[in-house]
């Protein structure tokens, strides 16, 4: 809402474009301290109260913003965005848990990509609806307050009535385990659970640690992208704010597809590490084409090399989840997940604050190559890591499990509905 429209809202509370950036990256930073009593909570408490906590706080945070519709009243609407950001922390990590307790071994990697779908979907809202709703009038401040209260109220709605479906619709668990693995995690008594233990076991991991920190590479890199789109686009294009949110959102719908081809793929082939490094090879190549045709003068071009860009770069964020809860098993999907959230926030704000500074001083395409130059580091490290399936050997029923680790001294048989 915010980043798409940095000069509209720049204007409108009288503040620099580094403190509308801070709306973004106030997400970021609310992510890094919160992230273990989050994924403690997911954890200890499950799926359901995990969703409400997030989907309540998103709908408060919400309302909280149509109480910012006057030009002094910045530090109500980041104050808003912080509770937002608050809620993000519990959303970000379900996908991954979401998948791995509901689908079976064949659907997982898509399920996982269809959850992350939704927040690319709401990126995407993001992206084509505030210039639409939002136009850019600095001469008349009234009109554009009130096109903001509608933009406020009608995301304060639709947050409400999410959090409403939320409360109705969502269920912890299905009746009968879903896969071998998921029913091995069943079986384990809860006292056996030792969420420090589980934190310690994935810093002892080395290839999760690859992991973490390309992750963190890539979707860092996407996040300052995403945060610096309108500035990039208006530096070389000006007056087109409107083109700039289609831009994004071509760059958002496109990383929907993306997503949902690699799941596919991943649950056809299994092929995690592979397919994890050829799209980051792939985004790669597409940031450095987006970089030195951005200035080229012709929109149609930069529509074309955002909708490659993000193909991959979004493409890649399920990759990342699915191929960390592979290398993991069987620590929780929860806590997988939400560290490579913290990696990518962490590198998010480090990022957008470098490339916003390049951008400013120099040109977006110094920032571009910035970003160029972290994503090369990530292909190296990714290229590191030694594959090991834990999660898919288990249910491929060739690997030897622990049987005291699964009930006690006794062997327990497992039978699973067709």
């Amino acid at each position: 809402q915010y980043s798409i429209l940095s000069n509209v809202f720049a204007g409108f509370y009288g503040v620099s474009f580094t403190q509308i950036d801070w709306l973004s990256m106030v997400y970021m930073v609310a992510y890094v301290p919160l992230i273990l009593p989050a994924t403690w909570l997911l954890d200890a408490r499950g799926l359901r109260l995990t969703a409400l906590l997030g989907a309540g706080l998103n709908a408060l945070g919400a309302w909280l913003k149509c109480g910012s519709l006057a030009p002094q009243r910045y530090p109500l609407t980041l104050a808003a965005q912080a509770v937002c950001a608050v809620a993000q922390v519990f959303i970000l990590g379900l996908p991954s848990r979401i998948a791995s307790v509901w689908f079976g071994p064949t659907e997982v990697s898509t399920a996982c990509a269809v959850a992350v779908l939704g927040n690319q979907l709401g990126t995407a809202i993001g992206f084509l609806l505030p210039p639409v709703l939002v136009p850019n009038t600095p001469n008349d401040i009234d009109l554009m307050a009130h096109n903001i209260s509608i933009m406020f109220y009608g995301t304060a709605i639709v947050s409400t009535l999410l959090f409403f479906l939320t409360g109705v619709v969502f269920e912890e668990k299905p009746k009968y385990p879903p896969s071998h693995s998921q029913a091995v995690l069943q079986t384990k008594p809860p006292e056996d659970y030792s969420y420090k233990q589980s934190i310690i076991n994935l810093f002892r991991n080395i290839p999760f640690i690859l992991l973490l920190i390309s992750y963190g590479i890539m979707t860092g890199a996407f996040y300052s992208v995403s945060t610096l789109l309108n500035q990039m686009i208006v530096t070389h294009y000006e007056g087109e704010e409107v083109n700039a949110g289609r831009i994004g959102l071509t760059l958002v719908v496109a990383g929907m597809v993306g997503s949902i081809i690699c799941g596919l793929w991943l649950d056809y082939t299994k092929t995690y590490k592979q397919t994890t490094l050829i799209v980051y090879i792939l985004s790669f190549i597409g940031l450095l084409v987006f970089t030195f045709t951005l200035d080229l003068g012709y929109l149609i071009v930069v529509f074309v090399t955002g909708g490659v860009l993000g193909f991959f770069m979004t493409g890649y964020l399920p990759l990342g989840f699915e191929f960390a809860v592979e290398i993991t098993y069987p620590e929780s999907e929860g806590t997988s997940s939400g560290l490579l959230n913290a990696s990518a926030q962490i590198f998010g704000i480090v990022f957008t604050l470098v490339q916003g500074k390049l951008t400013t001083d120099y040109s977006p395409r110094a920032g571009n190559i910035f970003l160029c130059a972290w994503i090369f580091v990530g292909i190296i490290l990714t290229a590191l890591i030694k594959s090991d399936l834990r999660r898919h050997n288990v249910n491929s029923g060739i690997m030897n499990l622990d049987v005291k680790a699964v009930s006690g001294n006794s062997f327990t048989i497992i039978a699973l509905p067709t």
